[in-house]
């Protein structure tokens, strides 16, 4: 009995390893945009997109774009916006780049794409909360996103509340 546990534990361990290492939680399936982020998902997704911008920004920027490699797990993806003219560079729903965020405003009216570029700061996560449809639907819904300035892009994860 006690040679199963353990075969049935070292199973566990190495297919939830196996679904980190491809973007996803422990026993779902690698890009399910079904699953639910989290703050903390949304904060070490931050971490590695500005690793991967300080070394590699034109690639970084394309794999935020097309959801690549640890980019993109269920409703965490990485957006970038150019610090200096406002405009999205970075983002898996490309009929947003080239947008001036500072035209942005939720349903509340509140202008969550200013607030971004005057908040983000090098070094530095500070957290905007604002209304977003979640990838593929119109209704907005309630999302804090973490947010720093790296390289002269503004970057961004956010999770839905």
């Amino acid at each position: 009995m006690r040679k199963v546990v353990t075969t049935a534990l070292l199973l566990t361990t190495i297919s939830g390893a196996a679904a980190l290492a491809q973007g996803g939680p422990p026993g779902s399936p690698s890009w399910n945009d079904s699953w639910p982020g989290t703050a903390v998902g949304a904060r070490a997704m931050l971490e590695r997109a500005v690793r991967a911008v300080q070394t590699d920004k034109p690639k970084a920027l394309a794999a935020f774009t097309q959801g690549a490699g640890d980019f993109h797990w269920g409703d965490l993806y990485v957006f970038c916006i150019d610090a200096k003219t406002g405009k999205i560079d970075a983002h898996p729903n490309q009929d947003l780049i080239g947008w001036d965020v500072r035209i942005l405003t939720d349903q509340s009216g509140k202008r969550f794409g200013e607030e971004m570029l005057q908040t983000a700061q090098p070094g530095r996560f500070t957290e905007v909360t604002y209304s977003w449809p979640r990838l593929g639907t119109l209704e907005p819904a309630s999302k804090s996103s973490y947010i720093t300035q790296v390289d002269g892009q503004i970057c961004g994860v956010g999770y839905y509340r």
